[in-house]
């Protein structure tokens, strides 16, 4: 059973710089690629991308051009995510230009905000004078949520508080609203508004804005509001489904403390896990925390994928099944796994156990990188396992499987949603506590903090995932008392620590290794060895019965047809045969390739045959799956079948 831990917090991301061999690439494809494609395609100037006309809404709303509003009833929560993106990028490279530009999209969101506060152009342009008449459907608390976010990002970095103030207005407003009689049972359907809310509480001090969120998360599952809402005399209907509401969709099955299994839409329920680690923790809430623990269980031990994706179902993005896990068909959403690392670095931060930071890792390493190409200006919006072109035919079950990734979508909130994620990383690598530090993730770079009254600077240098090498140095104005912890892994092995050029044997606390610091300045060696594994699946995964994958450290890998030439179905892997492996400087950028032997099936008859194929050896060849997709189409799969 999960602890509460003493309060752990991230550094703030002004006070950061992440320097490291593998993120460096990553973070400058978010300065200098996505945010100017992405702003780009949110203003329509993206040549045969389709047109997103986010901003043109917000313009129409805001009285500046005539129109009428397109797209999807969230539309501007692109602009929203692309504004935090934004302030999380000038943490690490300040940008007059960009940071001028937000500002002129802040202005665009405070014109088109309403009187009273509310701020949402499909509902203020359609349907002027009304709102929250469709909260099952219409995500004005959602669009709310992601505003309230950037705003908050923005403040904490630039230091502005124009577009805060702004959101505290809307924020007061919604506080208002769902405490009146006749919305005093109403939650959201899409869930954000709660952790946002928790955001806003942490950077104003504002306690109604904890307790709105307390309040939203308490309701949920309590009462009937979403399934009798479209009888209400006030109610839009958005999307003219005429199918009764299900409540597990939008995890309103059952109290939240009560819930055995993560149900429904992925996103949302990572959303409301994520707010339910923040109450938790702010409040000391064990019902909470519990709740947390048993749905992580849930998740991470049946109903994610090896890669850390989840919801499997194209129908409704959801979870459907314990080890329901189909590979060719896997939905795996870019944002429902960054929804996953924000979850798991909520839960690490309440209870200081490693394993959270675990899934973290394994979410933003795989999915969430594979979600945007090497370039920076095409996205995928599913993650499947595998992927044979051809197959994916409209009005089927892979009709939502793309071979390639696209420019942009008509619904985008994948493309910004890795912007903000991969730009924010710096929250993710080091958290203080009151007399200790905790490094989760093995990221280079310079954080400046404090060590009980001390104020401390620690440097990390590392060439991981290349190699399970990182070396912490930690400088001090003044002597150092307090304890270092570094996560150990469970692919780490034959691990080592040495202190100051000395052999040390820490003490091990939930997943950490904690060494005590001394003194003005200490040196800390840590060495892993990182192997390539075989992995395998329960076999209640029918989908990987028999199969096995490939995994070297948080790196989940794959075979591409552009290495091992067409039908990889063909082709079974020896696990009695050792894996190989060797870092190629021109192999995607410079990455570590794995192979093995084994053998490739070939087949002269007809469709069907009593005849088994013959096998022939083969080596195969296997790449990050963080990396698939960026050479010529083609088939790819991270499950391989097995030797007989």
């Amino acid at each position: 059973m999960a602890e509460f831990e003493k309060t752990l917090s991230a550094i703030p991301l002004k006070d950061l710089k992440i320097d490291d061999s593998f993120w460096n690439e990553r973070l400058r494809l978010v300065t200098e690629e996505m945010i100017p494609y992405q702003l780009d395609s949110l203003c329509d100037r993206v040549p045969g991308a389709p047109p997103s006309r986010c901003v043109r809404n917000l313009r129409i709303a805001a009285g500046l051009e005539e129109g009428r509003f397109e797209g999807f009833v969230f539309q501007d929560t692109d602009l929203a995510k692309w504004l935090e993106a934004v302030a999380y990028s000038l943490s690490f490279k300040p940008d007059r230009e960009l940071e001028r530009t937000a500002d002129e999209m802040i202005d665009l969101v405070i014109k088109a905000q309403r009187e009273n506060g509310y701020l949402n152009s499909y509902f203020s342009t359609l349907y002027p004078g009304r709102q929250f008449c469709n909260l099952k459907e219409g995500h004005e608390l959602y669009t709310a949520g992601h505003f309230i976010e950037a705003a908050v990002a923005y403040y904490n970095v630039t230091g502005k508080d124009r577009f805060l103030k702004a959101m505290c207005r809307f924020a007061d407003l919604i506080c208002q609203v769902f405490h009146t009689p006749e919305y005093e049972d109403a939650v959201p359907g899409h869930e954000e508004i709660e952790l946002a809310l928790m955001r806003l509480y942490e950077a104003t001090g504002r306690e109604r804005y904890r307790r709105m969120a307390y309040d939203f998360v308490n309701r949920r599952g309590t009462t009937d509001y979403l399934s009798r809402e479209s009888s209400l005399p006030r109610f839009i209907d958005v999307w003219h489904d005429r199918n009764p509401y299900i409540p597990e969709y939008g995890q309103a099955q059952a109290p939240v403390r009560e819930q055995k299994t993560v149900e429904g839409h992925a996103v949302r329920a990572l959303y409301l896990l994520s707010a339910m680690a923040d109450l938790a923790g702010s409040y000391r809430d064990r019902g909470l925390l519990d709740a947390c623990e048993r749905l992580y269980e849930n998740v991470t031990q049946r109903r994610m994928y090896i890669t850390g994706g989840v919801g499997s179902s194209g129908t409704l993005e959801r979870f459907t099944a314990d080890f329901d896990l189909p590979n060719d068909s896997a939905y795996a959403e870019s944002c429902a796994s960054a929804a996953l690392a924000m979850f798991c670095k909520r839960m690490a931060r309440v209870t200081g156990e490693a394993r959270y930071m675990d899934t973290a890792e394994l979410a933003l390493y795989n999915t969430v990188l594979a979600g945007t190409a090497m370039d920076g200006k095409s996205f995928f919006y599913v993650n499947p396992l595998e992927v044979v072109p051809g197959f994916h035919k409209p009005a089927t079950d892979k009709a939502h499987v793309e071979p390639r990734r696209r420019k942009w979508f008509g619904c985008a909130c994948c493309p910004p949603n890795i912007a903000r994620t991969i730009a924010s990383l710096g929250e993710y690598v080091l958290f203080r506590g009151e007399d200790e530090l905790r490094l989760n993730l093995f990221i280079g770079g310079i954080y400046r903090t404090r060590l009980g009254d001390t104020d401390v600077v620690v440097n990390v240098r590392s060439v991981f995932p290349q190699e399970g090498v990182v070396n912490v140095r930690i400088w001090a104005r003044g002597p150092m008392k307090g304890r270092f912890l570094i996560r150990v892994p469970e692919y780490a092995e034959s691990t080592s620590f040495t202190v100051n050029d000395e052999p040390a044997k820490p003490e091990y606390c939930r997943g950490y290794a904690a060494l005590e610091l001394s003194g003005e300045k200490v040196e800390i060696d840590f060495s892993f060895e990182m192997r390539p594994k075989l992995v395998y699946a329960d076999p209640r995964v029918t989908a990987d019965a028999g199969k096995a994958a490939v995994k070297r450290g948080p790196l989940v890998y794959c075979l591409e047809e552009a290495d091992n030439g067409p039908g990889l179905s063909a082709l079974a892997i020896d696990p009695e045969e050792p894996l190989t492996e060797e870092f190629e400087l021109s192999l995607l950028s410079g990455c570590v390739r794995v192979e093995a032997l084994g053998t490739r099936d070939t087949w002269e008859a007809g469709l069907y045959s009593t005849r088994p194929p013959d096998k022939r050896p083969c080596r195969l060849r296997f790449v990050p799956y963080c990396f698939w997709g960026n050479r010529r189409p083609g088939e790819m799969t991270v499950w391989v079948r097995l030797k007989c």
